[in-house]
C-alpha cells in the first residue's frame, strides 16, 4: 500500500477516511511519529488522489495540513539489492586476483572514453579498489539510493541515479582528457545526494515562509560532498560532477513531475537501467 496522506490529526484522518470510503476506496489508517497516515492500495492510488483533490476544492475553507497529499512511495529494499549486486561484482572480480586487469579494462579511463569506449562510464561504477572502498559505497547506495526511490519510485529513481553516475564520469573524462583512471559507485552516490537536495529545495521553496530554509538542503549536500567526497581512492571532481548532475535531474523532476510515475513506468525505467548496465558490460567484453 502507498501513503496518500500523512501527519494528520485523528479527526482529520477520520474525515479523509470517510471521503475515501464514500467513493468506494479501501484504505487503512496507521499511527506515525508525527500523526496519522492514510494508506491505499497501489491500484487505487491515482483515484484516491483525485477524490481527495476534489474534496479539497469543494471545501477550500478546510486546511487540515500544509502538505496533505504525500506523493511518495514506501521505503523499499532496492538499495540493499543494489548493494548486494555491487558486493557480488567485487567478489567475482577479486576471486581470480584480477582486479587490476578489470580496473584497466573497465575503469573510467578519460583517454579511452574520449576515444569511443563510453561503456567505461557505466562499468566503472560497479568496480571498486578494495573492501573499504566498496563498503563506503554500499552504505551510501543503501541510504541515499533508497531515499531517492522513496520519492521517485523504484524504477525512475534508479534510472536517475545511474544517469548521474554516467554523466559524472563522462564530464570528468572531458575535464582530464587523458592520464586519469577511476572506479567506484561513489559518483552515482553523490548523484543521489544531489537529487535529494534538489527535491527538498523545491519542496520547501513552494511553502510560504520557507524559501530561505529551502537553501539548507543544497548546503547540506555540499557539506556531505566535502566530508565524504575526498580521501584515498576517491575522485573529487567525478563526485562533484555527479552531484551537479543530480541537482539538475532533481530540479527537472521537481518542476515537471507532480506525482510519482505509475507502476508500468517504474518497471520500464528499471528495464532501461538494467539494459544499459548489461549492454555496457557486453560492449566491454567485445573490446577485450
Amino acid at each position: 500500500m502507498i501513503i496518500t496522506l500523512k501527519n494528520l490529526s485523528a479527526d482529520e484522518a477520520n474525515t479523509y477516511g470517510l471521503v475515501l470510503s464514500s467513493s468506494g476506496i479501501s484504505h487503512r489508517s496507521t499511527k506515525g511519529e508525527h500523526g496519522w497516515h492514510i494508506l491505499v492500495n497501489d491500484t487505487e492510488y491515482e483515484k484516491a488522489l483525485k477524490v481527495i483533490e476534489q474534496y479539497l476544492k469543494e471545501n477550500q475553507d478546510f486546511h487540515p495540513t500544509d502538505e496533505p497529499l504525500c506523493y511518495e512511495y514506501h521505503k523499499s529494499l532496492t538499495g540493499l539489492w543494489v548493494s548486494a549486486i555491487l558486493l557480488t561484482c567485487h567478489v567475482a572480480i577479486t576471486i581470480g586476483d584480477d582486479s587490476g586487469v578489470f580496473i584497466r579494462a573497465y575503469g573510467s579511463s578519460a583517454f579511452h572514453i574520449l576515444r569511443g569506449e563510453l561503456y567505461r562510464s557505466v562499468t566503472s561504477l560497479m568496480i571498486h579498489a578494495n573492501v573499504l572502498h566498496l563498503a563506503g559505497n554500499i552504505l551510501g547506495i543503501a541510504i541515499f539510493g533508497t531515499a531517492v526511490c522513496t520519492i521517485m519510485g523504484w524504477g525512475v529513481g534508479w534510472l536517475m541515479i545511474l544517469v548521474t553516475g554516467i554523466v559524472g564520469n563522462l564530464v570528468n573524462a572531458v575535464l582530464y582528457k587523458t592520464g586519469h583512471l577511476s572506479v567506484g559507485a561513489s559518483t552515482a552516490v553523490f548523484g543521489a545526494i544531489g537529487i535529494l537536495a534538489a527535491q527538498q529545495f523545491f519542496k520547501k521553496f513552494r511553502l510560504p515562509g520557507q524559501r530561505m530554509r529551502a537553501w539548507l538542503p543544497l548546503g547540506g549536500g555540499l557539506a556531505l560532498l566535502s566530508i565524504l567526497g575526498s580521501g584515498e581512492y576517491t575522485d573529487l571532481t567525478a563526485h562533484l560532477f555527479g552531484f551537479k548532475a543530480g541537482i539538475i535531474l532533481g530540479a527537472l523532476y521537481g518542476v515537471l513531475v507532480k506525482r510519482p510515475a505509475a507502476r508500468a513506468c517504474q518497471a520500464f525505467s528499471l528495464l532501461i537501467a538494467l539494459s544499459v548496465l548489461v549492454m555496457s558490460w557486453m560492449r566491454g567484453f567485445g573490446h577485450l
